[in-house]
């Protein structure tokens, strides 16, 4: 029993010593505290690394680049300026094209008295009043008689085609002043009227006068110039008949630099009368000048205007007029004339006097 009682003492003893041995072992732990204090400088060295590693550096540059373009984009506004300059060009190239002209075709200002003074806007003639003005009319004619021909073939193609509608239909005032107030006999009046210039025997082929020292008569003048060498079927909405179915006669002259637009406003002027052409819907017929017949002037649009891709079905001197007329009558009427089925019938020309006294 006692030495059971040795044995447990002993053992419980050794037992104790081997349980208190344990508290010296947390002093090895110590260097495991100083191994964390080795190591924070490890986790600070990435932290070191990672400011060069920042990635601003290079993306700023690549933020920047973007913006870099930014000077491309305004240069275009600079450009643009240089895209206006040339529309501020423009105009002074026309200027000059309007300019230019007038000091070398002074002459057609000549005829401007007479037809700003006894013409009104409707193409009507103060004849009793210009009558009495025979002489200055006559030394108007004068000026086409003296001119000299090389100062005319000095001039641009518009200036001659100007300057023949000028000496034809001031020729015309002075036949019809010749014969002012229209005497008939009984017979031509049955036919023309009693103030009708048919009653004029000649008028287009006796009365002669002098342009640039050569003899004309109307008649010669139309076929010479307006048909056989200038080619302009405008032209016959510019030369007065004298009559009331005629074009109207300008109350200015015609001149070169602005030839064109006044030979299209004749045509719209000429086109917009009753007169000269009209539409009837109800009867299905388009009536139109007789001055567009094809044994009148309908044939001088052919070349032109005679177009087969509308009016296939017309005549070509009808054809040609038709798509002549189109460019000056309205909308409304051009979609009769290309759509609807319609005959073409031609108005009685009115020779009366165009006589505004």
């Amino acid at each position: 029993m006692t030495k059971r009682l040795i044995v447990f003492i002993t053992s419980l003893t050794v037992l104790i010593f081997i349980i208190g041995c344990p508290p010296p072992a947390p002093k090895p732990p110590e260097p495991l505290e100083v191994e964390p204090t080795k190591a924070e400088p490890n986790k600070l060295e990435p932290l070191k690394i990672e400011p060069p590693t920042v990635e601003p550096p290079t993306v700023e540059p690549n933020d920047v680049e973007p913006v870099r373009p930014e000077p491309n984009a305004v240069e275009p506004p600079r450009l643009e300026p240089d895209e206006v300059k040339p529309v501020k060009v423009e105009p002074n190239e026309v200027e000059p094209n309007e300019v230019e002209p007038r000091p070398k075709v002074s002459f057609h200002d000549k005829c401007a008295t007479i037809l700003k003074n006894f013409v009104d806007e409707r193409g009507m003639v103060n004849y009793k009043t210009l009558r009495r003005k025979r002489l200055q009319l006559g030394n108007l004619l004068d000026e086409f008689a003296k001119l000299d021909p090389n100062e005319y073939n000095s001039w641009p193609k518009e200036d001659k085609i100007a300057f023949w509608l000028n000496a034809y239909n001031i020729q015309m005032l002075n036949i019809i002043t010749q014969n002012y107030p229209i005497k008939a006999s009984r017979i031509l009046s049955i036919f023309f009227g009693p103030y009708s210039i048919r009653n004029i025997k000649g008028i287009w082929t006796d009365y002669k006068f002098i342009v640039m020292d050569e003899e004309f008569t109307l008649r010669e003048i139309e076929q010479r110039f307006f048909r056989e060498q200038f080619d302009e079927p405008r032209l016959f909405f510019a030369v007065s008949h004298a009559s009331l179915s005629s074009p109207p006669l300008r109350n200015e002259p015609y001149y070169g630099h602005k030839l064109s637009r006044q030979l299209d406003d004749q045509a719209k002027r000429f086109l917009s009368s009753t007169r000269a052409f009209r539409i009837d819907r109800e009867k299905q017929t388009v009536y139109l000048s007789d001055i567009l017949k094809s044994n009148w002037y309908g044939n001088e649009f052919i070349n032109r205007y005679g177009t087969d891709k509308k009016f296939k079905s017309r005549p070509p001197p009808v054809r040609a007029v038709l798509n002549f007329a189109a460019k000056y009558i309205s909308q409304q009427d051009v979609h009769f004339l290309e759509i609807k089925n319609y005959s073409v019938e031609y108005l009685r020309y009115d020779w009366t006097l165009n006589d505004g006294s």
